[in-house]
């Protein structure tokens, strides 16, 4: 019988900055690269949610630690990088919000944040972290995009003009840092239950249209996310970069 492959989707050894970890898709996340051996930090807003999200995983064995910040303001991503106690090998830039709001009465201040959290954020992080990544030889940067990266959906105009910005700020990524052994991949989850979908899962007509939709017949659970987070950390992925991922069930096959 010939060896296995296993190694190649081991992440024993090493850790992972995944911001936006402390629910939903972050959250699945930061499970998934914790039960494969890395050690994982949380980032987000609320404290007391990013200590129950530690919590849930270091019940798992996961060795989790925690920061508070706002990735909203410019200073954000700094404070998360200098309070950083350990080299990070992964970076999962998770964190989001969609405000839901009509096109003619979003504002100024509501656009720029959109734009901050998904877009301004993520490239700071990787302009403080990717250099002592591209020193060690190794890195992996993981974007959250959408199915908005690719058309529109009714009330999300900043989300969508952000996670269109998403899959070209992947691309940017992977061409600057992949010389240096750091592939940047995006992944775009379809509909999934997670806080910024609670809408659409209080309508169960709406869920039952939207898995309709896919190509599966279902939306999404959040243990569909593990397979592909793994892949995209590990070095399973060393020879895939500046792509985009859509983990949608078949929902833009259709």
């Amino acid at each position: 019988m010939p060896p296995t492959l296993d190694h190649l989707f081991s992440l024993r050894s090493r850790a992972a900055l995944i911001t936006g970890g402390s629910s939903g898709i972050g959250l699945a996340m930061a499970e998934a690269l914790g039960r494969q051996g890395a050690r994982v930090v949380l980032v987000a807003r609320r404290p007391a949610e990013l200590e129950s999200a530690a919590a849930y995983l270091q019940a798992q064995g996961i060795a989790t630690t925690t920061i508070a910040a706002d990735l909203g303001l410019a200073e954000g991503p700094d404070q998360i990088a200098n309070r950083l106690d350990q080299p990070i090998d992964i970076l999962v830039n998770a964190a989001g919000i969609n405000l839901r709001e009509p096109f003619e009465t979003v504002s100024v201040e509501a656009f720029d944040r959109h734009m901050a959290i998904h877009l301004r954020a993520p490239f700071c992080l990787v302009q403080r972290l990717a250099p002592a990544m591209a020193e060690r030889g190794f890195g992996r940067i993981i974007m959250i995009a959408s199915l908005q990266s690719l058309r529109a959906f009714p009330n999300s105009a900043p989300y969508g003009a952000a996670k269109g910005g998403v899959v070209q700020l992947t691309r940017a990524i992977a061409e600057r840092w992949s010389p240096h052994g750091i592939t940047c991949n995006a992944i775009a989850p379809g509909f999934f239950p997670t806080p910024l979908t609670k809408a659409v899962f209080q309508d169960p007509a709406l869920a039952s249209r939207h898995a309709a939709q896919t190509a599966i017949g279902r939306n999404g659970e959040l243990s569909d996310i593990h397979g592909p987070a793994i892949f995209l950390a590990s070095d399973a992925s060393g020879y895939v970069t500046g792509q985009t991922l859509f983990v949608d069930g078949g929902y833009t096959a259709k």
